[in-house]
């Protein structure tokens, strides 16, 4: 035997610092096990009764799922037909005068139309193959999270207004439309900074040349795997987490502090959770029968916190699974991206809700 595999044999391997919590793991699930074994099987099933609600009810047998595969669909028509090319076109003087990339707007102007998750399907690798920077494709998303990511909410939130009374031109113009320009020269100046301008003749083209038909049933299939292989996961890893947390007894205060915390905003806490936590179109809903009720500022509140990038799902999980695999950014980094624009618009909630009371 050589003095190598005299080393190997004597000395075996040193236990890794993970190995220690693995076996400290081991030991606490014993201990449960043989005292109260009921821990780990209640811990399960809240965690499945959580996610199963959202994943079958909303995904599989519900709308949403179906809206997806369509947003998808509709996202590669109109690309196919040079909406990209052509928002990058409109966009080039505005990005000249920021010295930054035209593409940063069109994930927020096809979420707009569309769907978050499309957005990013669709536009991320749009952003990478014209050399856009990893701040500057950050900054697409954060800006993404400024408007909603369904147009049932935004139309569903005029009716509301249009019930209360309240004047949406101001709201729309101010809350929706606005940010789309502001919050890139916001980021652009202060925690994104590696920015640079590139005029349209020094970047492809986006419109792709696949024929009518192919691009409508490849959409549609884009879609469907866009739902079972990324989206739905997502969502089961979130709403499994909250319903562990529900289990442990630590998610009701958490709750508690939220609707405190929307309250002091001047936020409407009922839509604002909903927005939060299931869907800003059925906190929009909601609003519709609700805006006769509360101050007109809660209701601007609400609005603004629901053209986002919410509910939770979304920029925790499906932002990152989706920009990870389609742009140059990791998973952590397009969530921290999500986060920030997620900060800035609920802000923007709380200063809006205060300030168009005058002009509403």
């Amino acid at each position: 035997m050589s003095d190598q595999e005299k080393i190997v044999t004597t000395e075996g391997r040193v236990p890794a610092r993970i190995e220690y919590v693995g076996m400290t793991l081991l030991g606490l699930a014993l201990v449960i096990l043989f005292v109260k074994p009921d821990i780990i099987g209640g811990a399960f099933d809240a965690m499945l009764q959580k996610a199963i609600g959202p994943v079958v009810n909303v995904y599989l047998t519900g709308t949403l799922g179906t809206a997806v595969i369509l947003s998808v669909m509709t996202g590669r028509i109109l690309e196919r037909l040079g909406f990209t090319d052509a928002l990058c076109r409109l966009f080039t003087p505005i990005a000249r005068a920021m010295r930054i990339t035209p593409l940063i707007i069109v994930p927020a102007v096809y979420n707009i139309l569309g769907d978050i998750n499309a957005s990013g399907r669709i536009t991320a690798p749009s952003l990478k193959k014209a050399g856009a920077t990893r701040d500057e494709q950050k900054i697409a998303i954060a800006t993404m999270c400024q408007s909603q990511q369904s147009f049932s909410t935004f139309m569903l939130g005029l009716v509301a207004f249009a019930t209360g009374g309240i004047w949406a031109f101001p709201i729309v113009v101010i809350g929706v439309l606005l940010p789309v320009i502001v919050v890139p020269l916001l980021l652009s100046k202060t925690i994104y900074r590696d920015v640079m301008f590139k005029d349209i003749s020094d970047m492809p083209r986006f419109t792709p040349t696949t024929p009518v038909m192919p691009t409508i049933f490849n959409g549609a299939r884009e879609g469907a795997e866009l739902m079972f292989l990324l989206l739905i996961p997502a969502v089961v890893v979130v709403f499994a987490i909250i319903g562990l947390l529900e289990f442990i007894g630590v998610w009701a205060p958490i709750e508690s502090s939220l609707t405190t915390f929307l309250t002091t905003l001047s936020i409407d806490p009922a839509t604002g959770m909903q927005s939060i936590l299931v869907s800003p179109t059925l906190a929009m809903n909601t609003l519709i029968e609700t805006v006769g009720t509360m101050p007109t500022r809660f209701a601007i509140g609400s609005f603004i916190l629901a053209s986002s990038g919410l509910p939770l799902q979304i920029p925790f999980a499906q932002i990152p699974a989706v920009w990870a695999q389609s742009s140059d950014l990791t998973a952590t980094e397009a969530m921290q991206a999500a986060i920030v624009g997620m900060v800035i618009r609920v802000f923007t909630a709380f200063a809006l809700a205060w300030a168009l009371i005058p002009i509403v």
